[in-house]
């Protein structure tokens, strides 16, 4: 198999055995008792990777009831196929939509500047499909494949600290727990990423955006002629405009319309006024598209959120504590890969670990984990950031030639790019054919190979002492 991008060898995966699998780690697996801290998308998928890899895994939550909070959530073909693997298609599929389509608006008048196609496209190229859900479901579906698996999570248990080289957690209430790994998934405001980072807190990258979430009734579209066309066909639309962008898709089996509405605002969330959020989100999208206008008018409550992305870290590990999710890359929305990228990392860490030997390989396999995230998590919050600038030019020289080299995919013409990344054939197929497991699988076989250089050196250098002598 290459080792860059490519899909000279796509014709043969249809065929069964043509291409190596990813090979299985040999030799008997160390099972480590594992303390995982967050019940939340990620936390929940990596604990399930490492119970399925033979690990016994406790979650530590601190909320006293375990739920989601927000709206609509993308499950893209990267992660729905990792999803899958993990044996969440049951319990995702009472939930899930499968749009046919992203396509891309001009915000004035909702004119189509870009499109790709889903079905059966991604299916066909990535071996998944394409999903969109609410996140309270995607969360039920993980937890009750969880429970499901036996997998114990400790409600009301607030972990405050963690000591890395005793590989102990402290809770809220005084007690402490020891394992021989602690997982920390606890979100953008990490406790455990200040003790990786010896106190200090991780730089963010505000890039001066808030987005409102809501959702709309989708009888009430579907009694309105003027909108009820958009509910016609499963699909995402993105309008996009100078500095603002609004997002839509049906969730909850297509029985409610998400809507997610990015505009500029750099204030500070403390002043925000929950009670104008729906009038000052109308008035940021005044004169854009009619229809979309229209369907704005039919909220009826919105919540606001600041966006944030997480500056690039050196390190995820210390001792015996590893940092993954929002934890360690928080990232903007605009490449919907968030909660994707969680899932991967979750996979990433029980394949790195199944490569042990020993209990004294733990530092080892926690470097390979580290080194292969990193780069791939750092990537998609460039590719994400990109995106904010990509949708979000004013109408001009910039816009024109941007919806002109989006034209062709509208058309159904032959491209070799596009700035529309879900598209772009070099974004897509390092986006959505990413192959996590391999990925950890090559990076323990250079590290073996390094190792065997080493040995090489090291005994050429032993034997020219020996002749000096």
């Amino acid at each position: 198999m290459p080792t860059y991008p490519s899909n000279s060898l796509h014709f043969a995966k249809a065929l069964k055995g043509a291409l190596p699998s990813a090979p299985k780690p040999t030799g008997a697996p160390v099972g480590l008792n594992i303390l995982l801290v967050g019940a939340g998308l990620g936390g929940l998928a990596t604990a399930i990777a490492l119970t399925q890899a033979g690990h016994k895994v406790t979650i530590y939550e601190q909320t006293a009831v375990l739920g989601e909070v927000g709206a609509g959530i993308q499950i893209p073909s990267n992660s729905a196929r990792i999803l899958f693997e993990l044996g969440l298609e049951p319990y995702l599929k009472p939930y899930v939509t499968m749009p046919e389509s992203i396509t891309f608006r001009r915000w004035q008048n909702g004119k189509v500047i870009g499109k790709t196609r889903l079905i059966p496209d991604f299916v066909d190229n990535f071996h998944a499909p394409y999903y969109v859900i609410h996140r309270a479901d995607f969360h039920s579906a993980l937890c009750q494949k969880a429970q499901d698996m036996g997998i114990e999570i400790k409600l009301g248990a607030m972990v405050v600290d963690y000591d890395p080289v005793l590989g102990s957690i402290t809770l809220a209430d005084g007690t402490s727990h020891t394992g021989d790994l602690l997982v920390a998934a606890d979100g953008i405001k990490s406790v455990a990423r200040k003790v990786l980072l010896d106190g200090e807190e991780m730089p963010f990258r505000k890039p001066g955006f808030a987005a409102y979430r809501a959702v709309v009734d989708v009888n009430r579209m579907r009694n309105d002629p003027e909108v009820a066309w958009i509910l016609e066909r499963p699909a995402l639309n993105i309008w996009i405009g100078d500095s603002r962008h609004v997002m839509t898709y049906t969730i909850g089996a297509g029985k409610a319309f998400n809507m997610v509405l990015s505009h500029p605002d750099s204030s500070d969330p403390a002043g925000w006024d929950v009670r104008t959020a729906l009038q000052d989100m109308k008035a940021e999208f005044q004169g854009w598209d009619p229809v979309l206008t229209k369907i704005i008018g039919m909220v009826e409550k919105t919540v606001k959120w600041p966006l944030m992305s997480g500056s690039r870290l050196t390190r995820w590990t210390r001792g015996k504590l590893v940092i993954l999710g929002d934890a360690a890359h928080a990232m903007l929305p605009y490449m919907s890969q968030g909660a994707a990228m969680a899932v991967e990392d979750g996979v990433a860490l029980a394949r790195s670990l199944s490569h042990m030997q020993s209990p004294e390989q733990l530092s080892e396999a926690l470097g390979i984990f580290e080194k292969v995230r990193i780069v791939r998590a750092g990537q998609m919050q460039e590719a994400s950031l990109l995106n904010g600038q990509l949708w979000h030019f004013a109408d001009g020289p910039l816009q024109e030639a941007r919806d002109a080299a989006m034209a062709p995919e509208v058309e159904g013409l032959p491209f070799s790019h596009s700035p529309n990344q879900w598209s772009d054939p070099a974004t897509q197929m390092w986006c959505y054919g990413y192959e996590t497991e391999r990925e950890i699988d090559s990076a323990w076989t250079e590290k073996g190979g390094a190792l065997r250089k080493d040995q090489i050196v090291e005994t050429l250098n032993r034997n020219l002492i020996n002749l000096a002598d």
